[in-house]
């Protein structure tokens, strides 16, 4: 057992029935009731306790897909979050995996459910649900958090006789639901581009919101999260899995390292100094551990937790999610002649791979040279000639859950493992990033040494500055932070995403990959979506 707030927060989906009028851009963001006056209204605010069990709904939604955990559309008490996709497929982090990870050269799935196929090939086009279910979770998150808003005022808490402890608390509560709102519209314009933004101040009910353009989504996520500095908690101050100012310091370096790409204004300088200050000053430091800790069943306790700032946490007894989060992560990887036992699991489904591009970026292929190369092999072709064949393409075997010591986790169904969305060697790449692309406020022998502390960690060989350029921190980045969510947006902002500069196995739909069209760097506004709001604007090429 990790902490009481993520029992809150997962038991917490059981008795929810997220039962409020949402203000939403699509009519796939509807939420089926339980009581229309049970949940986020006045009655249920009088108990002191709905202010953190309605925080607790927000951190569990980055796992779970429905009330029940997976959600089961048949079934009217268990239904999910989103309408017309089951919970499970729904799930916020496996939505991030599949649209930063399958689209890539570090992960390919054999599986043939619906237009899945396409996001291994890049040839999606708007009608896919998983890119519909992207946007419409995003935008039901930013619902949640929205409505959290209006009902936590000053004036509501002073009507309800909240007493000034709890008042201070909820505070607190408001800039981590403002947090978690932004790290939605961050990723929303980030797949997406131009998208509607609502706040707490539009009103209740149905209305078409404004589509905003990419400048602006940036613009306002900016200034929410620099305001945010003034009312998160003090970094390190909080409950392990809540955020702090160092989370909204990370999202806002990463903001103002993909500038150019959002903006057409590089933002260098502003981000080599948001991660100069989380490296030397945020209480969080560089885990002197093996790099497997930090993904194993117990890295919330190993050593790891001390270089995590945003984790979505895990737990195999108090999360009812097989389809979702980390589970999903891990049954899915595990096919072929691998142990699922040995993995810390029941079984496997015989679904994500790695393509041999990405294998190739590592000196050998038995985590020799570099510990973070952990493919599994046996019975395994590094070439994938039919990409249904989970045995076509190298395994990846990053994520583990048995805890480090060799011990079993909690269950072997529902993994105990942290997902790592925000970690302390990530601000170091970013540093040296920015730095080599010119920000006067880096320094290069610093940037060196992060890296060499990474690689030193990895048993990797230590490099020298001629050798650290851009090409080699792309490649370092995917070495360090592959099946982080990460590998999409990296590669659009080197550049080789699409087109034809950087080629892997079936991009393009070929077996030996083929050059794609430069506008799918961004999604598409689903169709599913427009349909519901016909103010939306289709992004150019679709």
């Amino acid at each position: 057992m990790k902490i009481s707030f993520k029992y809150i927060s997962y038991f917490f989906l059981f008795v929810l029935g997220l039962s409020m009028t949402l203000t939403s851009c699509t009519d796939d963001l509807n939420v089926t009731p339980k009581d229309d006056d049970e949940f986020l209204s006045e009655t249920f605010f009088q108990d002191p306790a709905s202010y953190k069990q309605v925080l607790a709904k927000l951190y569990a939604g980055l796992y779970v897909g429905g009330n029940d955990g997976d959600g089961d559309a048949a079934v009217p008490t268990k239904s999910p979050d989103i309408a017309g996709l089951g919970g499970d497929f729904s799930s916020y982090l496996r939505l991030l995996f599949v649209t930063q990870e399958f689209t890539t050269d570090e992960a390919i799935i054999a599986w043939a459910d619906g237009t899945l196929p396409t996001l291994n090939s890049q040839t999606w086009s708007p009608a896919n649900e998983f890119l519909a279910g992207t946007f419409s979770r995003a935008f039901y998150h930013i619902s949640v958090a929205n409505e959290f808003l209006r009902q936590t005022t000053d004036e509501k808490l002073t009507a309800r006789g909240v007493d000034a402890n709890l008042k201070t608390q909820i505070a607190a509560f408001r800039a981590e639901a403002r947090f978690l709102r932004a790290f939605s519209y961050y990723n929303l314009m980030d797949l997406f581009g131009n998208v509607p933004i609502t706040t707490e101040n539009d009103p209740v009910g149905f209305f078409y919101p404004v589509q905003k353009s990419r400048a602006e989504v940036f613009a306002f996520v900016e200034s929410e999260l620099k305001d945010l500095d003034n009312s998160l908690v003090a970094s390190k101050a909080n409950e392990y899995g809540r955020v702090d100012k160092t989370a909204a310091k990370f999202l806002l370096a990463q903001l103002y390292l993909n500038a150019k790409v959002y903006t057409g204004t590089a933002r260098n300088d502003e981000a080599a100094t948001l991660c100069n200050e989380i490296i030397t000053s945020s209480g969080y430091t560089f885990a002197n551990v093996p790099y497997g800790y930090l993904f194993s069943a117990d890295n919330n306790r190993n050593g790891a937790q001390s270089e995590v700032i945003f984790p979505i946490i895990g737990d195999g007894n108090a999360i009812r999610a097989t389809g979702g989060g980390m589970s999903f992560i891990m049954h899915a990887s595990i096919g072929g002649s691998m142990n699922a036992a040995s993995r810390g699991m029941d079984g496997g489904w015989q679904g994500i791979r790695t393509r041999r591009e990405f294998v190739n970026l590592f000196p050998d292929e038995t985590a020799t040279g570099d510990k973070r190369g952990t493919f599994y092999t046996n019975g395994q072709s590094k070439d994938i000639k039919n990409v249904g064949t989970f045995t076509d393409g190298y395994a990846v075997t990053k994520y583990i859950n048995v805890n480090s010591d060799g011990s079993a986790a909690q269950r072997n169904d529902i993994p105990d493992i942290d997902f790592p969305m925000f970690r302390l060697t990530d601000a170091y790449l970013m540093y040296a990033e920015a730095t080599l692309r010119g920000a006067s406020t880096g320094n290069m022998g610093t940037a060196l040494g992060y890296i060499n502390q990474i690689r030193t960690r990895a048993g990797a060989q230590t490099i020298t500055t001629p050798q650290l350029t851009l090409d080699f921190i792309l490649d370092e980045r995917g070495r360090e932070l592959f099946w982080e969510c990460h590998r999409r947006t990296d590669l659009i902002r080197f550049g080789k995403f699409t087109g034809g500069s950087k080629i892997w196995q079936w991009k393009g739909g070929s077996i030996n990959g083929s050059a794609t069209e430069s506008y799918r760097d961004l999604m598409p506004i689903p169709a599913r979506n427009i349909q519901a709001n016909p103010t939306l604007k289709q992004n150019p090429g679709y």
